[in-house]
């Protein structure tokens, strides 16, 4: 069983990593400042089918529980989804020392930790992450629901009292959920740590390479650099949106497909080749994107997705994501592997930037 501690202005909680971690939950619970009143579980339905159990088995018995049982996947991060749940908080009397528990993926935590964020100005609660994608969403107390005109533009920041991570639970996933998943620990690697992204690469041919003692040593990983970032900038204003490497063109590539038809995962993948290739253009990025977009295709990645949408509906999107600002889009670029930085971009170099992402893509 492995620690990581993450370091917030108002909050320090530990994120425990391992097989097997879910049996720290009681004792989680009970060594909180204030005991809990009560606990309301928010449920990925999927999960719970599969590892439902073990999370009550291992709830302290002595606290009365209440279960909610959500959608899987993008669909939970809904309006109607988002007011049931707060409508079932309602229902069973929850009070400020009530204690919320997300138990999903990323999207379960997202709308569990909003719920949490909302409910009387906000109550505690814990992440519970089933998949490999949740290692980033679940740290760091980002909390949102998702919106037609975009992704995760409704939320809140919220820092769960403690993340218990079973890596148990992910091998239950599909080659699709695991992919899309470690999208994200190559992000961090792209960002933060050269080594890192040279072992991955060596690593990882396909997504049944994603597994084991590498696996968890990547997501301890992911979660340490993550950690770090937060540690010095909770709220976004300065280097936190570091994090935001490969998202804006991939949450404009998540939303024109609809959400839940390209994982997550998938579509930062795409948007990380683009940001590769802006990287490219503004700063003569030395670096073999055409290697990285083979790679990347090879292990399954649809690298290639943006090119089923028009560059002008994808900048539609790009231009009302949260981070534009005054008619321009930001943008995280890479120096070198390892030294991000955050820029505004103009449509005309967006623009140019899609050709020539276009005409590359035929050759991966």
């Amino acid at each position: 069983m492995n620690c990581v501690m993450v370091e917030t202005t108002y909050k320090t909680y530990p994120v425990m990593i391992g097989e097997g971690a879910i049996q720290e939950i009681g004792r989680s619970i009970l060594q909180l400042e204030k005991k809990p009143t009560r606990l309301f579980v928010i449920a990925d339905e999927a999960v719970y089918a599969l590892h439902g159990d073990a999370l009550r088995s291992a709830l302290p018995g002595e606290l009365p529980t209440n279960w909610h049982f959500v959608p899987a996947g993008e669909s939970a991060k809904s309006f109607p989804v988002y007011e049931q749940c707060l409508t079932a908080m309602l229902e069973a009397a929850l009070d400020r020392h009530s204690l919320v528990i997300a138990f999903g993926g990323g999207a379960c935590g997202d709308l569990a930790g909003f719920c949490a964020a909302s409910y009387m100005r906000g109550i505690p609660f814990i992440q519970v992450p089933t998949t490999i994608l949740a290692h980033d969403s679940a740290v760091g107390g980002k909390t949102a629901i998702n919106h037609p005109l975009g992704k995760n533009m409704i939320g809140a920041f919220h820092q769960p009292e403690a993340v218990i991570y079973d890596t148990f639970f992910l091998q239950s996933l599909s080659e699709k959920e695991t992919r899309s998943g470690f999208a994200e620990v190559i992000k961090h690697a792209l960002i933060a740590d050269a080594e890192l992204l040279e072992s991955i690469q060596q690593t990882v041919e396909r997504a049944e390479d994603i597994k084991g003692s590498f696996l968890e040593h990547c997501l301890q990983r992911g979660i340490e650099i993550k950690s770090a970032i937060v540690k010095e900038d909770e709220k976004e204003t300065g280097i936190r949106a570091f994090l935001n490497f490969g998202h804006t063109y991939g949450h404009a590539v998540e939303a024109l497909s609809g959400y839940g038809k390209i994982a997550h995962g998938e579509a930062v993948a795409c948007g990380m080749i683009f940001a590769l290739y802006a990287s490219e253009f503004k700063n003569d990025l030395s670096f073999d994107i055409g290697s990285f977009a083979a790679w990347l295709k090879q292990a399954g990645y649809p690298v290639s997705a943006g090119t089923a949408f028009s560059f002008e509906d994808i900048y539609a999107v790009m231009a009302r994501d949260k981070k534009a600002y005054g008619g321009t889009v930001r943008f995280v670029l890479l120096n070198a592997v390892g030294e991000p930085y955050v820029t505004e971009m103009t449509k005309e170099e967006l623009q140019r930037i899609d050709q020539h992402f276009r005409k590359e893509a035929d050759r991966w």
